[in-house]
């Protein structure tokens, strides 16, 4: 009997990574019919790649001042130029680019997880438990996410942690709602009736059976807010408060180099297009997933 339940294994654990196999295969495949869509991939995935190795690529210090190089226009010594303390820039963007990854990516384990549990909470349970989880999330929605984020930022203090869970704080409720909504649709499904008969818990459904099917639309979703996180977590930086001087924040390079626009152009313009790349980066590969992971928005 066990040695029949042994040979059993191998079978279901190759038929597991066949399917597996099979779902890359056919993303990839859609991926590639989206040739905007690889390009937003290729811009993201360069941009972690110059994150990692920044200290390598970068050909000055970000933050060492050599005064002698101050305001020296693009050339092939400071590709983007310098500033006002002659920090050569294109070496500040590509550190900043740290400081970006880092933002998207700890907002984004912060606000999924929230705005789905709440969410698949309030559409689950209903009544007066989504009722109240519901007014709290318009609450916060009736606000404008960048008036909210700086009224946290000030009142916790500047800093990048601070910005970080000031654009937390208000960008889990489209989240939330966009969770609810699938899950008024799944909990009705036909699999979580038959779970449900089985005996399965009301814990065990939310987990197991009605979060799962949540996941895509919230990682699209995710994405598509990835380009409005760049540009809260950038007039953060602008006005102060977000990352503090001398982290070369694309936003405190902008704000900084604001009253040098008429004779130094490339003092504020550079960051500013970093923070157009790396948003229409987002913008498109968060169209990408939709279309590809949502069955209503195919082609």
């Amino acid at each position: 009997m066990s040695t029949s339940q042994t040979l059993a294994a191998p079978p279901q654990t190759s038929g597991a990574l066949s399917r597996a196999t099979s779902s890359f295969k056919s993303f990839f495949k859609k991926l590639a019919d989206e040739p905007l869509g690889m390009f937003g991939f290729a811009v993201l995935l360069l941009l972690v790649i110059v994150a990692i190795l920044a200290p390598w690529i970068a050909p000055y210090s970000a933050t060492s001042q050599n005064l002698s190089q101050a305001l020296q226009p693009p050339s092939l010594a400071h590709w983007a130029g310098t500033d006002e303390f002659g920090r050569d820039i294109l070496s500040r963007l590509i550190y900043g680019t740290r400081i970006t990854i880092q933002t998207v990516l700890a907002v984004s384990l912060i606000v999924g997880p929230i705005g789905l549990l709440i969410g698949i909470v309030a559409g689950f349970v209903g009544g007066r438990t989504d009722a109240f989880l519901m007014r709290a999330t318009d609450i916060v929605l009736s606000f404008p996410s960048l008036i909210l984020a700086l009224a946290f930022a000030a009142a916790l203090g500047a800093g990048l942690n601070t910005a970080i869970i000031a654009i937390s704080l208000t960008g889990w409720p489209p989240i939330a709602r966009l969770a609810r909504a699938e899950t008024l649709i799944v909990r009705n499904t036909d699999y979580v009736a038959a779970a449900r008969l089985y005996g399965a818990s009301g814990s065990r459904l939310l987990l197991l059976y009605i979060a799962p099917m949540c996941i895509p639309s919230v990682v699209v979703r995710l994405t598509l807010s990835m380009a409005g996180v760049i540009l809260t977590a950038a007039a953060l930086g602008f006005l102060g408060l977000g990352a503090q001087p001398p982290e070369p924040e694309w936003g405190a390079m902008i704000s900084n180099g604001r009253k040098f626009m008429l004779d130094n152009w490339w003092v504020a313009v550079m960051p500013g297009i970093a923070i157009l790349v790396t948003s229409l980066a987002f913008n498109l590969v968060g169209d990408t997933l939709r279309d590809i992971l949502d069955p209503r928005h195919a082609r």
